[in-house]
């Protein structure tokens, strides 16, 4: 279906992101992965996904904190590629502390990563996509881009602001053959998930099993995690000509949690 289409998928060295870049190229798109790691662990897993889906898949090491790296990767994917028809924001970062507590470095970081990164790489692949008239521009939001929880202010506040900037530039771009979406997913057994459910047992004295239960999953009434699996085939349908007409769209994709 995405055969000679490209795609960016930004954090997507792990979880989400390159569970999404890896459906993506097995569609047929050429991927350009990025994102934090062991180089020599990141160039196999580039190997490996261009070996097997013989398409090309490339990777940038930009820092989606640093708006001129993140202009460099769109300028680098446009000249190996030819053209950028697919970008997924999907970098994010989390940290948790009371309002009070919560440091400012964290803050202006989450609020980078989370939020200021899709402005800017949307910004940089926009004009090539109005150019080629077709784009489809999908930001990874969370439940929490519809609901807050406590603890979490510049998450929540990021994920809040991602939504606002998909209708915005849904709109501005609403006469073209450019769509831009938001995916606000509940919990997605990732390994970061994995981390905080091994910490979270051992914080509580409960077993990891008690934890999904009684807190990570608490949340979410189908009681269950989101799978890659789910969540890269929405991508695969919102990349598709069948969604030209879902834009400026946040999609709840959580069990039940925002229906509340």
């Amino acid at each position: 279906m995405l055969k000679g289409l490209s795609a960016i998928v930004t954090g997507s060295t792990s979880g989400i992101g390159l569970g999404i870049a890896e459906a993506l190229a097995r569609d047929g798109a050429k991927v350009m992965l990025n994102g934090f790691g062991e180089a020599s662990q990141i160039e196999r897993q580039r190997a490996q996904l261009q070996a097997e889906t013989g398409v090309q898949i490339a990777y940038s090491a930009a820092d989606m904190a640093q708006p001129e790296q993140i202009r460099r990767m769109v300028v680098e994917a446009e000249q190996l590629f030819g053209a950028v028809d697919i970008l997924v924001n999907n970098a994010g970062i989390q940290f948790i502390a009371p309002v009070e507590e919560f440091p400012d470095e964290k803050w202006a970081q989450i609020l980078a990563i989370n939020l200021t990164s899709n402005f800017h790489a949307i910004k940089a692949a926009l004009p090539g996509m109005k150019r080629r008239n077709r784009g489809r521009i999908i930001n990874i939001a969370s439940a929490h881009g519809l609901i807050a929880s406590p603890f979490k202010s510049a998450y929540v506040a990021a994920k809040h602001g991602t939504l606002g900037l998909t209708k915005t530039v849904a709109l501005e771009v609403a006469e073209t053959g450019i769509t831009c979406n938001a995916i606000c997913p509940g919990y997605v057994r990732t390994p970061l998930v994995e981390g905080q459910i091994k910490e979270q047992a051992r914080a509580h004295r409960m077993s990891e099993q008690q934890v999904i239960e009684a807190v990570i999953l608490a949340s979410q009434p189908n009681k269950r995690f989101v799978s890659l699996q789910e969540l890269a085939d929405l991508v695969l349908f919102l990349c598709s000509d069948s969604a030209i007409s879902i834009t400026g769209a946040a999609l709840p994709m959580d069990g039940g949690w925002t229906a509340r």
